[in-house]
């Protein structure tokens, strides 16, 4: 073989080669416009015939773009809604437990019972508590009367100030005697600390207890507090008096008014949470402490531009689409802040006017006219005015 026909089918080669690329890699049509080779199947003429499916179109007289399918661009928010789950606990609780040791004698309330704050719900045994009141105060009495005679004496000069200074101080030791004998014998009665109702009693009448025997445990739930952990992203929204709504899940269909009561000072390291406490309103009684409620917040949340999966293509300087805007294409840089099934928020200068290019993308260039697709696949006229999506996307 001669070595022109070498060449000649070199070229051959080369020209194919170059043919199969320009048609079936990705970016191969932008990487020619860059060149200024307008060649590929954007370029492409009506059935061979050498004219113009349509008018002139594009920069420098390019003619139009075969059909292309667009979605319009929607918005999106997102962050604008915390939903946690937590647990419930009464407004006040306490354990009661006596100040002393001792034998209990009688037990006032049972389970359920609802007491005030300084009720007696149980005593112990206090006959010796008793017997030393008022031994203190026959005592106190005594240092009375002499008292009073001694100030009798001194009004007649018999008896010195001396003797009047320590029936003076008899008598105040004798008081005090008094108060702590008091003292000793009200502890032997066991007072509710807070107003609410009394749980499950573990003791009964004539046990003997000691200060670290629990004789009852109340809960005040006129309110309910419930505990829940939020997100750290969300630390800087959640202030206290927020609003939020609350179901309890052992009664799915009743949702509660609240607001946020507390906010931690700190997010804890390990769950990267932040600690938050809601209050709820329980006047009707029917929430308990221990409960686990299902806790929803809104918040003005972050709106970005919503496109279709297929409209975010890849570059060499990363994702972008390809908006059409007044009938002609226009490359578009997108940051991606979040996938969902069936959008893709950007991050992206692109208006609700926008719509991006979903199919076709091969015949597509910068700033050139876009013809849009009609139905049965034939390509329509070109694109004018404000962007609409396409028919069929």
């Amino acid at each position: 073989m001669s070595i022109w026909k070498q060449i000649a089918l070199t070229l051959l080669v080369l020209l194919v080669a170059a043919a199969i690329w320009a048609r079936f890699f990705p970016g191969a049509d932008q990487q020619l416009a860059r060149w200024g080779l307008d060649w590929g199947p954007g370029a492409a003429t009506d059935g061979g015939s050498g004219r113009d499916s349509g008018p002139a179109s594009g920069r420098g007289g390019r003619p139009p773009q075969g059909g292309v399918v667009t979605v319009a661009v929607l918005e999106s928010t997102i962050n604008d809604r915390l939903v946690a789950i937590g647990t419930g606990r009464a407004a006040r609780s306490v354990t009661v437990t006596p100040f002393a040791s001792g034998r209990m004698t009688e037990l006032l309330v049972e389970s359920g019972s609802i007491v005030d704050a300084g009720d007696v719900i149980a005593r112990l045994d206090a006959e010796a508590e008793q017997i030393a009141f008022d031994r203190a105060r026959i005592a106190l009495r005594d240092a009375e009367a002499r008292l009073e005679r001694v100030r009798a004496l001194r009004a007649s000069n018999t008896a010195s100030a001396v003797q009047v200074t320590d029936a003076e101080l008899a008598v105040d030791n004798a008081r005090l005697a008094l108060r702590d004998a008091e003292l000793e014998l009200s502890r032997r009665s066991i007072a509710a600390p807070i107003g609410g109702t009394v749980g499950i009693l573990p003791i009964a009448a004539g046990n003997y207890v000691t200060a670290q025997s629990e004789i009852a445990s109340i809960d005040d739930r006129s309110e309910i507090l419930v505990d829940f952990w939020i997100p750290e992203r969300y630390a800087g929204t959640v202030t206290v008096g927020s609003p939020l709504t609350a179901a309890a899940i052992a009664r799915p269909g009743e949702t509660i008014q609240g607001s946020v009561s507390a906010v931690d000072n700190r997010i804890d390291a390990e769950s990267r949470t932040l600690h938050v406490q809601a209050r709820l309103d329980n006047s009707a009684d029917r929430l308990r402490a221990g409960m686990s409620f299902h806790v929803s917040m809104r918040f003005p949340g972050d709106t970005y531009p919503a496109v279709d999966p297929l409209a975010v293509q890849w570059g060499a300087d990363g994702a972008f689409v390809w908006a059409v805007r007044n009938g002609r294409a226009e490359r578009v840089a997108v940051r991606i802040v979040q996938r969902n099934a069936d959008s893709i928020l950007v991050d992206a200068p692109l208006a609700l006017s926008d719509a991006v290019v979903t199919q076709g993308i091969h015949a597509v260039r910068e700033g050139a006219e876009v013809r849009l697709a009609s139905r049965d696949g034939e390509a329509a006229a070109p694109q004018t005015g404000t962007s609409r999506p396409a028919s069929g996307s």
